[in-house]
Order: C-alpha cells, then structure tokens, then sequence
C-alpha cells in the first residue's frame, strides 16, 4: 500500500496519514511516525499535521515505517524513485540489505556485516552513510545498543534470538548526515519522566508515559488530539526539551546534498540463520 502510494502530485501528509491508519486497521500500533524523507535527507522527515508539501518528478523517496504488538517492533524501509533516473542508486541499498541478511547468523561479527555493506555500495560507484546504522531492538525498545554499521568495524557477535533492524545507505555524497530543517523537526521520544508544573506539559507527558513509553511521536499523535492549540503544543514540547524530559530528532540530511536511498528490514537470529520477518 505504501509503495502504491507515492505518486507525484500526492502529498506528503495524506501518504503517512494512511500508512499510520493502516498500521493501526490490521491491529497493530505505530512504533514511530512514518518516515517520508526525500533526495539529500536521508531520514526522520515526518510531514506536519497541516503541511501541503507533495511529491515531484524530482524526488528520490525513503519510506520508512515501524509497527509493534505488544512492544515487539518490525522496522521497514524502501525507496521510490520517482525521477526514473536512479535506479543503480537504489539497487545498491537493495542489494547491500540482501548481501547482509544472508550472512547474519550466531557469531557472525556486526563488523562484518558491515564489511560487506561497505563494499557492495561502494562496488556499484557509491558510499555507504558511515553515521547511519541498523540496530538491535527490544520490546519497546528501538534502539537497544548493539548496531549493524554500514561500512567495517565492531566486535559484537550476533547471538540467537537477536531482533536486528538493517538499513543500509547508499548515496552520492560524502558518506555521512548531519542534523539540519530544525524547524522541521516532528519527531520526538520520551527518555527521562519527571513532575513538570505546566498543564499543556503534563498533559503531553502522560499522554506519551501511558501511549508511547520510550517509543518516538510525532506532533500529528498529540495535535489535536490532545493539545487542540498550536501554540499550547510548542510550549509543552520546548518546555520539555528544555528539561531533558523529551528529545528531538531533526531530519538528517547528507553533509554534500548528495542523493540517498534507503533499503531496510527486520530480522530475527536463528540457529542457522536470519530470518526476515518483513
């Protein structure tokens, strides 16, 4: 469905609307907002609850989606190109994703998972994002330490049972992203929960105790559902940050606006093997 939904002309806000809504209809929950980065931003481009932006000819778009039961998560990514004129791009993140699931197993090294990351990008004339990596998840849990990294090193030994999103990058640029359109940031995750005096503050932290735990949000979840004003919302969300309750994940964007694509799945350690569970 949410292949299908990239069209030019389509707006960002009505593609994850019914990506979310979906989610949602099949009895799962979100596990963070969906994703709709486009060309140099590589990721956590989430459309505003009013944005008007629509899909080019131009554009080059990651997809990127998670949904959970019960805390246990699955992390998708792809990428739609919509000029035509990519495809060698997005074959590399493809190709690098097959080439790393297939040699995922107990002890198989995350350094050499990145090896071969590395070099099936950079074989196709292309650089992996370096600062970009899979990670190892739990329930409830997006980022549970452990990474699959994009290009060589680490020592972590893959181990039965291991839940590992992967997610290599493949772009034309410099290899690496950087936090940039702070204020496009839609994105946001609860990580240290404390008393705060501010009603529009309280409300949006137990919403996101009771709904979210440390899962991330997006400012379409609460608005208006649970702040009905704008400006009530800024001020819990800037208080909160302000206090380290909240952080924030600004879009990232490539250091040399080079194109990204994105390819992604969730797999599960076996004894002799990966198993995808996408």
């Amino acid at each position: 469905m949410a292949e299908d939904a990239i069209k030019t002309g389509t707006k960002l806000l009505d593609v994850a609307n019914e990506i979310e809504q979906e989610t949602e209809n099949a009895g799962a929950a979100l596990a963070f907002p969906a994703n709709l980065s486009i060309n140099d931003v590589a990721a956590h481009y989430s459309p505003a609850p009013d944005e008007e932006t629509a899909f080019t000819e131009n554009d080059l778009v990651k997809v990127d989606f998670g949904v959970h039961v019960n805390g246990c998560i699955i992390d998708q990514a792809f990428t739609v190109d919509l000029t035509g004129e990519n495809n060698k791009l997005v074959e590399a993140s493809e190709k690098a994703l097959e080439n790393a699931v297939a040699t995922m197993k107990p002890g198989a090294l995350n350094g050499e998972i990145g090896r071969i990351i590395q070099e099936t990008i950079e074989g196709y004339g292309f650089k992996p994002i370096e600062n970009l990596s899979g990670h190892r998840m739990e329930p409830f849990l997006l980022h549970a330490g452990e990474n699959i990294p994009n290009t060589a090193g680490g020592d972590y030994e893959l181990k039965e049972g291991d839940v590992f999103a992967v997610e290599p990058f493949a772009t034309t640029g410099a290899g690496r992203v950087e936090e940039r359109m702070t204020n496009k940031t839609q994105i946001y995750s609860l990580v240290n929960p404390k008393p705060v005096r501010l009603p529009q503050s309280r409300a949006l932290l137990n919403w996101a105790v009771e709904e979210r735990q440390s899962l991330p949000f997006s400012k379409r979840a609460v608005y208006p559902s649970v702040i009905n004003s704008k400006p009530s919302l800024e001020l819990a969300l800037h208080d909160l940050l302000r206090q380290k309750i909240l952080r924030d994940y600004p879009p990232l964007v490539e250091i040399n606006n080079g194109l990204v694509s994105q390819a992604e799945t969730t797999a599960i350690i076996e004894s002799n093997g990966a198993k995808q569970l996408t």
